[in-house]
């Protein structure tokens, strides 16, 4: 079997890194080995004492953080509290979520910390090579210019990835972290939140009143899921080659409308839907008219109307966008290729297998895995259609709700925080599983080549 080439690429860093720390510890000299005591001593030992100072700084205002709060911060992750609340006697205890929250962000600095500390080693031996070599070391001066030159990408980089670090990655953990402990329920702080290990995802997959709702909601999500993508993505493909057509007259008149569709927000035409198809709506007023009992389209008990009506109201609004993408990659299809088929007696349906299904989905496969990824979690169309309903046989969710929306209501309704970030973290590996094996397995990975 053979082994993909990202993994292949992250070998190579990783035997890369291996080789060079190997050597730096082989062949490093004293000046060296005090860089790896004291930040910055080797850099001063070798008269770069601006260089060394800095990161002797660095060093220091580190130490001094976990000494004062970052040490007791990295041991609350774990230990998340010990000392209870007892309003009545005024005794404030530990707040574990808040312990959590600063032990996570304790664990980043402390990371960033040691990219520093390895930073300042590599520089050190850096120097060591250049002085072993009769070169001239990088001064600080000459260091800090090519900041803003060379490793401009650095400086420029460096304020996103710690704006990311703090206010992506942090929450990302925390949710992930929480998913391993009893948080939520009548378990909210002051109470003391404590580590629970897989119980959460046992509930979630075992016999329970999770598990039952879990996997019927599972079943309809992948369902949905590849429905409407299928639905979105080969409408979409269909109207643009239709306007393609050099029969069809005043093209710009009609791409117009689907990008009005498109244009307008989402949750206005999802309440529009929702009024349509309710029993005081449009719809009903006509079958009323002609002598028709109302139809509870989105009533507790219409299941698969509501289903079909979601995947038709998606369509309405994702189709438009579909459509643009593939006008756009069409243009740049050669007619050439469609001249030769003619010739060659190729139908038109054996023009569009052969020559402009393959090249479209070659060109879209990324934008056709983030529309999958997309609509797994779309939690807008069913929260917006029939949010609020919950169908006998599912715990606190409708046969209707999606993943996403199963989360919501158990979290922000009804505190099942600890839960809702194991189903959270169901859904990321689910998510991640997929969109990386379908992109692995596509031609747009596989023959990356083939339309240059």
């Amino acid at each position: 079997m053979k082994v993909p080439a990202f993994l292949v690429s992250i070998g190579h860093y990783c035997t890369e890194k291996a080789r060079g720390a190997k050597e730096i510890l082989k062949e490093g000299d004293g000046k060296v080995t005090a860089s790896f005591f004291v930040m910055g001593l080797g850099q001063m030992l070798y008269r770069q004492y601006a260089k060394g100072a800095l990161y002797l700084i660095i060093q220091i205002l580190f130490v001094v953080y976990f000494v004062l709060t970052g040490a007791a911060d990295l041991f609350g992750l774990f230990t998340l509290g010990s000392k209870e609340s007892n309003e009545w006697y005024g005794v404030q205890g530990d707040n574990s979520v808040v312990m959590l929250i600063m032990g996570l962000l304790a664990l980043i600095l402390t990371v960033f910390y040691l990219v520093l500390y390895i930073a300042n080693i590599k520089d050190c031996y850096r120097t060591q090579c250049a002085s072993e070599t009769l070169r001239k070391a990088s001064s600080f001066k000459e260091d800090v210019s090519n900041l803003f030159d060379k490793s401009f990408y650095k400086t420029a980089l460096a304020l996103p990835v710690a704006g990311v670090m703090v206010f992506s990655v942090l929450p990302i953990l925390f949710m992930i972290m929480i998913a391993f402990t009893n948080y939520g329920g009548d378990i909210i702080p002051p109470a003391l939140v404590d580590w629970v290990g897989l119980a959460n995802f046992n509930k979630i997959l075992s016999l329970g009143q999770f598990a039952p709702t879990f996997f019927k909601i599972f079943g309809w999500n992948m369902l949905w899921a590849v429905l409407s993508t299928a639905i979105n993505y080969f409408a979409g493909l269909g109207l643009a080659l239709l306007l393609n057509k050099k029969c069809v007259k005043g093209k710009a008149i009609w791409r117009a409308f689907p990008v009005l569709a498109y244009a307008i927000p989402g949750f206005i035409t999802l309440l529009g839907f929702k009024f349509m198809f309710s029993y005081g709506g449009p719809i009903n007023y006509y079958l009323s008219l002609m002598g028709q009992d109302k139809i509870g389209f989105l009533s507790l008990d219409a299941k698969w109307s509501s289903r079909l009506i979601g995947l038709a109201v998606n369509a309405w609004i994702s189709v438009p966008s579909t459509m643009l993408l593939a006008t756009g990659i069409l243009s740049n299809l050669s007619p050439d290729l469609y001249e030769a088929a003619r010739v060659d007696g190729a139908s038109a349906f054996r023009q569009f297998r052969k020559i402009t299904l393959p090249y479209v989905i070659f060109a879209t496969t990324p934008v056709l895995i983030s529309q999958f990824i997309g609509n797994f979690n779309n939690f807008g169309i069913f929260y917006f259609l029939r949010g609020g309903l919950y169908s006998d046989g599912y715990f606190l969710a409708s046969d209707t709700d999606l993943l996403i929306n199963w989360l919501y209501n158990m979290s922000i309704d009804n505190n099942y925080y600890s839960v809702g970030a194991a189903i959270s973290l169901v859904i990321f590996i689910i998510t991640s599983v997929i969109s990386l094996g379908v992109y692995i397995l596509s031609p747009a990975y596989k023959e990356e080549e083939t339309f240059r």
